[in-house]
């Protein structure tokens, strides 16, 4: 029989160790024959990226040795740093950020075949290779950091297999991105993305592909789609050397296919508010493979669901879409066989895992789960989807939580605290996938709340750009607005309001506490924007020049930075606070949460700060981890005068009532 218990208090088995262990990060999924490669990111080894490989007999093993981390730092956030063809493995290894190369096939624990650079020390970076197998090169992604002073260039460059270590040869330049270089199935075409500032990757890309010499220059380049104002993500060429590529011409992300020098959609009739792709923070993401010459496998998603499908793309079936018969849904890594899927998933009640799903049954193998947790469902909160209305009529979105542990229930009279979680990026999106960081949460007494605010992807253009020049404004009003629904419909204390998020998350967190103090009672920073003043005048090239769509041109709107920015506005703040920061973050520098924590203490508000070393922006330690979780949860405790099941180490909290 469960328990009567102040929510917040109760016990629960999804400890912040369990979360901190069972949270390998999975992706990048690729296939070579009959062997299946991807990246597990490790935090009980320090957050390290390690290649593995599954055979065909089910031989699960390393490729990459201990002392390596396959991690590329290409627009910092990375992605795309592995490439594997014929059973040699070409990687980005982050210490140094050289190119290696290696036999899959070769024990790790052989010091005598140890990785080869095919890349000098200096200050490259590469990302997103494909192989020229016909001349004997790898063709990527580079990242020039060798002019001080100077943001870094970036090209697309070759690099010869044979030889001595290269840096590369550049093919195509001139413009401030590119990304997804490709080569058609005969090498006598690539294609690519490319696309200038103050634009991102979602706000406007150009297609290009052009003629492959037999020396290896690129002639004859010819755009094929794309612009300013349209999105175009992931090009890729079929079997039968057809290009295939996702838009947002029409507002959602379609697919499209460029043959007999004609842009076609793929799909005959277009499913109403479904898209076929994604936001490209991170290189190699893909949304569809082809299966063999006549079927593409893809995912697609539709209010916030992701789903597994299949096209046929024969000319006389074209544009018959179906859905395979999986409960699972599709993260952002999908590659194919002519009978199987092979692709990282989860669900709401699974964690996420590298899986095998038979294209015409459904049947779904597990090759590697991120948790080895067996969890009892007593203790999941499966989320509802629900729709909210905010400011300017329109509907907003988010996964709602409700508290979850069978050995416990709240007080009659009570009702739980709600946490908010405003995710990250802004442009990305929360799904609804098993999150033991969320069941950490629910499983103690507490609500949760996952917004996707107006920003987010997954619901077409139009929703991403209502972002555009009100961040700050609009994340926050979804925000809050998700927090007041609840209130109404009862499933939330008015007076346990809590609202966290990490990176852009972390900004909408600051903000809605300074800018609306009387809506939340509590706040969780991590590795969040104070100044996006600050933000604009000192980060990484990539989002060097984002704040122009999401804010406005700097210096020509430097007053709504300093506006937008909570640094400047402290004195509005009426909660407790409490903020986490990397030491070695380049994303949003450690002075900004510094800052902040200064300005909060100074105003006699409860306040805690925890500074990490070694970590980086969003943070991969195990250690790291179980003490973010173990503090947060300490200080809501102190905050709102609750005891949380322990033990926990205690966190200095300044200015709190009775001393902590």
């Amino acid at each position: 029989m469960a328990s009567v218990a102040p929510y917040g208090t109760w016990k629960s088995p999804i400890s912040a160790q369990t979360v901190a262990e069972q949270g390998l990060r999975l992706g990048f999924v690729a296939l070579d024959g009959d062997d299946v490669y991807w990246l597990e990111g490790r935090p009980h080894e320090g957050g390290r990226n390690a290649l593995v490989k599954r055979t065909a007999n089910g031989a699960i093993a390393d490729v990459t040795p201990r002392d390596h981390n396959v991690r590329t730092r290409v627009h910092e956030y990375g992605g795309g740093a592995f490439l594997v063809s014929n059973s040699i493995v070409y990687y980005s290894n982050f210490a140094d950020q050289r190119i290696y190369r290696i036999a899959a096939s070769a024990p790790r624990s052989a010091p005598s075949d140890p990785p080869e650079p095919i890349t000098p020390q200096g200050q490259w970076f590469y990302a997103d290779a494909t192989i020229d197998a016909r001349r004997r090169r790898l063709i990527c992604v580079r990242e020039d950091h060798t002019k001080t002073g100077h943001e870094p260039i970036t090209a697309l460059v070759a690099i010869a297999l044979d030889g001595q270590p290269s840096a590369g040869e550049v093919i195509a330049s001139g413009y401030d991105f590119y990304s997804t270089p490709r080569l058609s199935p005969d090498g006598s075409k690539l294609s690519w993305l490319s696309w200038r500032h103050p634009q991102m990757p979602w706000d406007g890309t150009e297609l290009w592909v052009a003629a492959v010499t037999e020396k290896g220059g690129l002639e004859n380049p010819v755009l094929i789609a794309g612009g300013p104002h349209e999105s175009i993500y992931q090009p890729g060429w079929s079997p039968d050397g057809t290009l295939y590529f996702a838009s947002d011409r029409t507002g959602w992300w379609r697919l499209y296919r460029a043959r007999g020098g004609e842009v076609e959609p793929v799909l005959r009739e277009p499913i109403d508010e479904a898209e076929f792709g994604r936001p490209q923070w991170l290189f190699g993401w893909a949304t569809w493979a082809c299966a063999d010459a006549r079927r593409m496998a893809v995912t697609c998603v539709r209010r916030g669901r992701w789903t597994l499908a299949t096209i046929d793309t024969a000319a006389t079936a074209a544009g018959t879409l179906t859905t395979v018969p999986t409960d699972l849904e599709p993260l952002e890594w999908l590659t194919a066989t002519s009978t199987d899927a092979v692709y990282v998933a989860a669900s709401p009640t699974s964690a996420a895992a590298v899986v095998r799903t038979n294209l015409a049954t459904g049947v779904t193998v597990t090759l590697r789960s991120s948790s080895t947790l067996s969890l009892d469902p007593g203790y999941v909160s499966v989320p509802e989807a629900i729709e909210f209305p905010t400011e300017g009529g329109v509907t907003a979105h988010a996964f709602c939580y409700p508290p979850r542990n069978k050995d416990f229930v709240g007080l009659p009279s009570d009702r739980p605290p709600l946490i908010v979680i405003s995710h990250g990026g802004p442009t990305t999106q929360t799904k609804a996938m098993l999150d033991l960081q969320v069941q950490y949460w629910t499983s103690r007494g507490f609500a949760v709340a996952d917004v996707n605010y107006g920003g987010s992807s997954g619901y077409g253009r139009e929703y991403r750009e209502r972002l555009n020049a009100r961040w700050g404004i609009v994340d926050v009003d979804d925000n809050i607005n998700a927090a007041k629904y609840l209130v109404e419909q009862g499933k939330a204390d008015p007076r346990r309001l809590i609202i966290r998020g990490g990176s852009a998350g972390g900004y909408t967190t600051l903000a809605a506490l300074t800018f609306h103090p009387e809506v939340f009672k509590s706040g969780a920073s991590y590795y969040g924007v104070s100044d996006v003043e600050a933000l604009a005048t000192d980060t990484h090239k990539f989002e060097s020049r984002y704040l122009d769509t999401l804010i406005g041109p700097y210096p020509e709107a430097k007053e709504v930075y300093r506006a937008r920015s909570p640094i400047h506005f402290t004195d509005r703040l009426s909660c407790a606070l409490i903020l986490f920061q990397g030491l070695e973050d380049k994303v949003v520098p450690p002075d900004q949460s510094e800052k902040m924590a200064d300005a909060v203490r100074a105003k006699g508000l409860p306040v805690a700060y925890l500074a990490f070393e070694g970590e980086q922006h969003g943070f991969r330690k195990a250690e790291t981890i179980i003490r973010c979780f173990e503090a947060e949860l300490y200080f809501y405790g102190a905050v709102f005068g609750f005891t949380p099941a322990g033990p926990i180490e205690p966190v200095t909290i300044d200015n709190l009532p009775g001393g902590a």
